[in-house]
């Protein structure tokens, strides 16, 4: 519980406020998703200690260009992709990574403005649109897997240990946002030597990051290739559905490490899951109903549910399975 709470708005000039009021020992940036990874730049040039992994480790993994180096140096696979500024620099990027294409802003929270396109006047759309929204922001251009399998994994690392908290399999195939996709915990039909392979890079990325506290990895197989989306070097909205799942205090555990008041190979860990867990979103459509309902890249969903199920003949399973491709807008 906290000592003290405050109902605030995320942004910087209010944040500043309570620190000068506050004056924290330094400030926990993991736990607040993606607004708080952006306040984080700030914090730093401000000299505020971040609790956990350092600001310039987290900016490894936004910055789409030193995750992608990074990754070739691990030699761990990754979709081959470039960065634009232009309209006309980002079609010869998307020629150059070959078609479909992933377009995207650079740093942006839940799947914002994100595109999957297939020639180059949809690119130049994208583009314009993309500009005129968010000028001034770097465009990644990505190629896009089609019809591959997607998966995460969460995990806690101390500098020494790295500790696996759960690997889920999406329902839906890539392309869909995986906020909001159906995933299941545990995995159900991915080959033991992929699911060891996701935990070996995840394991790799960890210790090159020197994360200490939380991260959330997304991978795509296609053909039994295992590729590394990104990485999120904070809690994501499944590490609360883990720690539900498996009914383990892990946000409890993640902040102890942060602070350097718990080592991981101290703690036992005993999941108590019976059967599995299905991370189910939550649609708020009925309040907006002019809203585009198609699903795509771009996060829609406004929460998620869980779900248990005792084995994968539950008929609940088996429709959602059935329907998984039902739903791309593209």
């Amino acid at each position: 519980m906290a000592d003290k709470l405050y109902f605030e708005p995320v942004y910087w000039e209010h944040l500043w406020e309570i620190i000068e009021h506050e004056k924290p020992a330094g400030v926990i940036v993991q736990l607040g998703g993606q607004t708080a990874l952006k306040l984080a730049e700030r914090l730093h040039k401000k000299g505020i200690p971040i609790v956990g992994t350092s600001y310039d480790d987290m900016d490894i993994a936004e910055d789409r260009g030193r995750f992608s180096d990074m990754l070739k140096d691990l030699g761990i696979p990754y979709p081959s992709y470039g960065t634009a500024f232009t309209v006309d620099q980002a079609v010869i990027v998307a020629n150059r990574v070959g078609y479909p294409v992933l377009v995207r802003p650079s740093y942006v929270l839940g799947g914002q403005r994100m595109r999957i396109v297939i020639n180059d006047d949809e690119v130049e759309k994208a583009v314009i649109s993309l500009l005129k929204h968010i000028p001034g922001n770097k465009i990644l251009v990505d190629h896009f897997l089609d019809r591959c399998q997607e998966a995460e994994i969460d995990a806690i690392c101390d500098g020494e240990d790295f500790h696996i908290m759960g690997v889920m399999e999406h329902i839906e195939p890539a392309g869909i946002h995986s906020g909001d996709s159906n995933a299941v915990l545990p995995q159900f039909n991915l080959t033991p030597l992929v699911v060891e392979t996701m935990e070996e890079y995840a394991r790799k990325i960890a210790f090159q990051l020197k994360i200490i506290g939380l991260i959330n990895i997304q991978f795509a197989i296609k053909d039994g290739k295992v590729y590394v989306i990104e990485a999120n070097p904070r809690a994501s909205r499944t590490t609360p559905f883990i720690a539900k799942a498996y009914q383990i205090p892990y946000l409890n555990i993640a902040t102890k490490v942060m602070l350097g008041k718990e080592k991981l190979k101290n703690l036992k860990f005993e999941k108590k899951l019976k059967g599995y867990a299905i991370k189910e979103p939550v649609f708020s459509f009925d309040k907006f109903p002019g809203v585009n309902k198609e699903l795509g890249p771009e996060m829609k969903s406004t929460g998620e549910a869980i779900r248990f199920i005792k084995d994968l003949r539950d008929p609940y399973f088996r429709q959602l399975y059935k329907d998984r491709s039902m739903y791309l807008s593209k």
